[in-house]
């Protein structure tokens, strides 16, 4: 049952965290005789451990600015699986998604490749994505992130136990085959979900609908990515749009954006659909509020459905909803009308606050101090041949290897923080190596993202996946069980178009076995 009062943490723990301050210490320098390269979170964002905590690790600019403290404090709320009563780590209900963060990703990084769905299945980082074909709107009597839990008496939008996925065995035009011979294996995943296995009437026919799966992906580095100028991101488009490259109209208009994120002067950089501007209203900021339904001072509101008088709606005038109501929510304000007690439960944008300011912070602390893994390695005489076999095949084209951050003078949409807020880490100036051109691509895969566009996934730290997350799954949907299956997936063609890169992939075809080895182990290095 949701507190209406938000308990705050005990005066012991919030009296550390508040003095956490102390002098700065020394700015990183760069050790001698080490690439530039290897610290590719430049070095204000790097560590050097690699073991299956890389990807846990605060940046240098979290411990030079005095805020470990809050960094691991923040780190509790991302780690900790959510009650429905017990604070400070309460939240739930009356939908969710998952009841913690890192059930989502496993070590802190990319979900991996699941048979079935599953909320509670460890490792699970698939959002469903239900979504009308026809115009590639997504179903509106589901949320963004179709809800498959919910807290009694309530009902899950998506009965997820009527979920099938079936992967399915895919030949390229290659036969799956290297001139050489060597062959490698291929798949894709059919997802189906029936009609009756959705709680609330459909907005669209259900003919007209499509499920697609999308993981989650590592959460390291973002707050790097979010120092990347504006104006850098709009140049990188314009080389691009000068180079006669394909780039997704409802981005960018030919000359300038052709939509900015919201309300905002920004431009969308985050999540495979470029749904997100800025990080204080990005990935962490968001699913923290809607993956586990915790409401803090700014969303205070339930996360139901795009359209949420349709969920609301069907619960209101559920019969078995109506009979448990009072028992479950005995707090909520009666007006006698169960019906309307239910409507007006799920839609207030008044709810008491189950998540404190302060906790937020440092939850914002820690998902903006996130290192990224030193690259290992790069002098080995393989790893280096992997590199320029990278570059001349073209990879780095939407791999774009490095970037510079700004002043890092962050914003936040939501008002919560101020322009640079002092709360937060920064990470002015530094030259970082995410490998991503952060715009978006098509690859004509079978059974593709929704709308076919999915922005270049950074491949920093990626080698280190095996340790930290226990797998090697790779793109928007694991479809990719390693680096070779990833690199192949590349190269589709099919009716409608043809891969942005298939190109490379027609390169990486005519090498020896020795150099897609060395290719493959220079990826796994950065």
């Amino acid at each position: 049952m949701k507190k209406t009062a938000y308990l705050m943490t005990v005066a012991l723990m919030a009296t550390g965290f508040a003095a956490c301050h102390h002098d700065p210490e020394p700015e990183p320098q760069p050790a001698p005789g080490v690439e530039e390269e290897t610290y590719a979170g430049g070095l204000l964002g790097t560590t050097f451990n690699q073991s299956a905590s890389a990807y846990e690790d605060p940046t240098p600019a979290v411990e030079q600015a005095g805020m470990v403290n809050a960094f691991k404090y923040g780190e509790m709320f991302f780690e900790h699986t959510v009650t429905q009563n017990n604070p400070p780590f309460n939240g739930l209900g009356p939908l969710y998604v998952r009841s913690s963060c890192e059930s989502c990703h496993p070590g802190y990084g990319h979900g991996r490749r699941m048979d079935r769905y599953r909320a509670d299945d460890w490792g699970n980082g698939y959002l469903l994505v239900v979504y009308d074909k026809t115009t590639n709107a997504y179903e509106k009597s589901v949320a963004g992130m179709p809800q498959t839990k919910a807290v009694a008496p309530f009902k899950p939008s998506i009965d997820e136990e009527k979920i099938d996925i079936q992967w399915v065995e895919y030949t390229d035009d290659w036969n799956n085959t290297f001139p050489d011979g060597e062959t490698y294996s291929l798949i894709y995943p059919e997802v189906n979900i029936p009609q009756d296995a959705f709680y609330a009437p459909l907005d669209a026919p259900y003919a007209n609908l499509a499920f697609r799966l999308e993981t989650t992906i590592g959460i390291y580095g973002t707050g790097l990515l979010d120092a990347i100028p504006d104006d850098s991101l709009k140049a990188q488009y314009q080389r691009e749009q000068d180079a006669g490259a394909d780039l997704n109209p409802a981005i960018w208009g030919g000359s300038d954006w052709a939509s900015l994120y919201g309300n905002t002067t920004h431009p969308k950089r985050f999540t495979y659909a470029l749904s997100r501007g800025p990080l204080q209203d990005a990935a962490g900021a968001n699913a923290i509020w809607n993956i586990t339904n915790v409401t803090r001072s700014d969303r205070r509101k339930h996360y139901l459905s795009l359209a949420p008088t349709i969920y609301a709606t069907a619960a209101s005038q559920d019969p078995e909803v109506q009979a448990q109501f009072y028992q479950y929510f005995p707090e909520w304000n009666k007006t006698g009308n169960v019906q309307q007690d239910i409507y007006n439960y799920l839609t207030s944008t008044d709810l008491p606050v189950e998540m404190s300011d302060q906790d937020y912070v440092n939850f914002m602390v820690w998902h903006r101090g996130l290192a990224v893994p030193a690259a290992r390695n790069l002098g080995d005489a393989t790893v280096q041949r992997g590199k320029k076999l990278f570059n001349e095949m073209g990879c780095a084209t939407c791999h774009r290897p490095s970037w510079e951050t700004g002043d890092d003078r962050f914003t936040d949409p939501n008002g919560f923080f101020s322009d640079g807020d002092v709360r937060l880490p920064r990470y002015p100036y530094q030259k970082i190596w995410p490998y991503t051109d952060m715009v978006q691509h098509r690859l004509y895969m079978k059974n593709d993202i929704r709308t076919g566009w999915c922005r270049t996934t950074p491949l920093w730290g990626r080698g280190l996946a095996p340790i930290c997350s226990g797998h090697a799954d790779r793109l928007h949907d694991c479809r990719a069980r390693n680096v070779i299956e990833a690199i192949m997936w590349h190269g589709c063609s099919r009716e409608g178009g043809q891969s942005d890169a298939r190109w490379t992939v027609e390169k990486f075809r005519q090498l020896s076995k020795a150099d897609r080895d060395a290719v493959v182990k220079f990826i796994n290095a950065i």
